[in-house]
């Protein structure tokens, strides 16, 4: 009997999400009022992001150790507390003003002051910000097709994609909570 691969649902999926998580955070013009307070929402982002990090390199601590059973529920947690991740990035950024670095006065644009005063450290954090944004873009296809890989106990195959995945993912966590610590002075 042929397997059933989820090759063009994760294809679509993979397109979909970041399309659509640009369109809410940068395309919609007016926020949306949610009705509750979500000023809370970047700090719970960056828990997400510390633990999903943390969860990854237990990952490679079990698989390391053949620990399997360890290593799929520290994966598929990672995978859980990345899908509340976006869902909550998109609430946040659908219903707040997006915030600039080095933007003391919260007026949304930088004088020659305030760029002055966050210096050389404004490319710094665009440079992160930026390689963060783009890959996790970029990581959802090689998630979803690397559990696929597990799912099928296709584990070469797996194994093979996952020394691509693990880096990239792991890149993507940590980069969010370095994107969180730098950019937290300017929120109001």
């Amino acid at each position: 009997m042929k397997e059933k691969t989820y090759t063009l649902p994760i294809i679509t999926i993979s397109i979909a999400i970041p399309m659509a998580v640009a369109y809410l955070v940068v395309g919609l013009k007016t926020k949306v009022n949610l009705g509750f307070n979500t000023s809370s929402l970047p700090l719970f982002h960056a828990i997400l992001n510390s633990t999903t990090a943390i969860l990854l390199l237990a990952s490679l601590y079990f698989i390391k150790n053949r620990r399997i059973q360890a290593h799929r529920n520290a994966n598929l947690t990672a995978v859980v507390l990345s899908t509340i991740f976006l869902i909550s990035y998109v609430i946040y950024h659908s219903s707040n003003p997006s915030v600039k670095y080095g933007d003391i006065n919260h007026d949304g644009f930088l004088s020659a002051e305030e760029k002055l005063k966050a210096g050389n450290l404004r490319y710094l954090y665009y440079f992160i910000l930026s390689s963060h944004i783009i890959l996790s873009g970029i990581i959802i296809p090689f998630v979803l097709f690397t559990l696929q890989r597990a799912f099928q106990q296709r584990f070469a195959a797996h194994k093979k994609l996952a020394r691509i995945t693990w880096p990239l993912w792991f890149y993507v966590a940590v980069t969010g909570v370095i994107v969180y610590i730098m950019i937290s002075p300017y929120y109001t």
